[in-house]
């Protein structure tokens, strides 16, 4: 049951993976990539390809790191340059804009050595030079790994970390999920739980409804096919006045 969950969730946000370095001569750097800003449902998009893999940004978000990016790409129509920073490291772009929050062009993404030394340090290195292009997309940053990991759900690699910052399981989600009916102790667990729109209330309602210990797989199958508290205290009331 949870594969598939995690791979439905993975279709909601497509990182950039599977590049290697551009640079020869600097290990640090990743070239090749296009950007391109669009309207969105709510906010506009800052879409970056690299090597036929995308993801987005809205330049809605609160993300300090942004702000630059969004003054520029709001601004009228003819060039324009901006800089999305992160503690990954530093996307520069350039390009064109045909009117405001509508333009493209082409970016460099370079990697805070620093950044992947801490990663490194938790176990956390990624196996690709694009892991830190799409750690930079989705916020994926070290103060979210230690939180994970201090709420008992450790990242195993790169790519949990940043599934957990795509769907943005934070250690405050983690500890809303804990209860006595869920026994949760694996990062993918809650990632799957988020995907699923498993919360703390929900497994709170499981377990007014008498359930115990259950496993991630456990609530997750009872998500999705419409289980809630209430329907099983009612059930448990049918059976018992059968009795």
């Amino acid at each position: 049951m949870k594969t598939p969950m995690i791979a439905a969730a993975a279709a909601l946000v497509t990182t950039i993976a599977c590049a290697a370095p551009s640079s020869a001569a600097d290990p640090l750097v990743m070239t090749g990539i296009e950007w391109k800003a669009q309207p969105g449902n709510k906010h506009p998009q800052l879409r970056v390809s690299h090597k036929g893999s995308s993801s987005s940004l809205s330049l809605g978000s609160p993300r300090a790191g942004l702000a630059a990016a969004r003054t520029a790409i709001g601004a009228a129509a003819g060039p324009v340059a901006f800089t999305v920073m992160h503690e990954a490291g530093t996307l520069a772009c350039s390009g064109t804009l045909t009117r405001a929050f509508e333009g493209g062009g082409s970016c460099r993404f370079t990697s805070d050595p620093g950044f992947e030394a801490a990663l490194d340090a938790r176990g956390l290195a990624p196996d690709r030079r694009s892991d830190m292009l799409a750690m930079l997309m989705v916020d994926a940053t070290i103060a979210l790994a230690d939180g994970l990991t201090d709420a008992g759900v450790k990242p195993k690699d790169s790519d949990d970390l940043i599934a957990a910052a795509a769907l943005e399981v934070t250690p405050a989600y983690v500890r809303d999920l804990k209860s006595e009916a869920l026994v949760l102790t694996k990062v993918d667990d809650a990632i799957a739980c988020k995907a699923l729109g498993v919360d703390g209330a929900y497994v709170r309602s499981l377990a007014a409804a008498g359930y115990r210990a259950l496993s991630a797989d456990d609530v997750v199958g009872m998500k999705a096919t419409g289980i809630t508290g209430e329907y099983a205290i009612a059930m448990n009331r049918a059976v018992g006045g059968k009795q």
